[in-house]
């Protein structure tokens, strides 16, 4: 694991289960609202799955299994990838309550063993920002492509590349270059939830801010064939782009 990483596991590891609970609620709470409605939870993300049922879905920094469970619960088989511990207790407790299962591997993306899952599965899926916490675009969409059988489906969706020079997310980030290749240290993206006292003491991530063109061409480059780009609005001003999709087969 290398620095960026190490430093990137301690900030998600840094009282993430108890912000689950405060913001998602306790895992039985959350499990009910998603038993009644899984589509509803994976929001604008179902319409790119062409099925549920039998699916193997390498869910990418899945987090809090806020998505991957209600995955399960429609029938894929789904296997989380994310460097955090914490995520990883609360996304298992949620599937426990949804009466469903799910695999969690917790360590580096870029580590996965791939004598294991190379190949293996038939949709690999992202949300919610997570490519700026890898700092070589190029290696992370080449180990998305050795996940995938051939014939699998990448769905990559995070948040827009606008965002390096406006804060149509209201992350609180400075603005910056569109251009700029820096690396960067900001906060964990719930520390603005607390009090400026807890805030403080949240340790900080590492983050490269990539340009779209730069994310294409790294999916391009790492063997896919580009099916599809969808922009979102953001949630802060509907007029602006705040997140985007791609979706590119193997």
């Amino acid at each position: 694991m290398n620095e960026n990483s190490r430093q990137n596991k301690i900030a998600w590891e840094y009282n993430a289960y108890d912000f689950w609970v405060q913001q998602a609620g306790q895992p039985q709470a959350l499990a009910k609202k998603i038993l009644e409605n899984p589509v509803a939870h994976l929001r604008k993300y179902a319409a790119y799955f062409d099925a549920f049922q039998g699916v193997k879905v390498a869910n990418i920094c899945g987090s809090c299994g806020k998505k991957a469970v209600p995955l399960a619960v429609l029938g894929a088989e789904v296997t989380v990838f994310d460097i955090s511990a914490d995520n990883a207790r609360y996304a298992t407790e949620l599937a426990q309550a949804a009466q469903t299962s799910i695999r969690y591997e917790v360590g580096d993306v870029l580590e996965i063993d791939l004598e294991k899952y190379g190949g293996h599965f038939d949709v690999v899926f992202m949300e919610g920002g997570i490519l700026h916490y890898f700092h070589d675009i190029d290696q992370f969409m080449g180990m998305m492509h050795a996940l995938l059988k051939p014939g699998g489906r990448l769905i990559c969706s995070d948040f827009h590349p606008l965002t390096k020079v406006m804060d149509v997310l209201a992350f609180q980030r400075p603005a910056m270059s569109y251009f700029s290749t820096e690396t960067l240290e900001a906060e964990m993206p719930h520390a603005k939830f607390y009090d400026e006292a807890a805030r403080q003491q949240f340790p900080k991530c590492r983050l490269r801010l990539y340009t779209l063109s730069e994310i294409i061409n790294a999916v391009i480059a790492a063997g896919f064939t580009l099916k599809r780009f969808d922009e979102h609005p953001a949630w802060t001003n509907g007029d602006l782009p705040g997140e985007f999709t791609i979706i590119a087969g193997k």
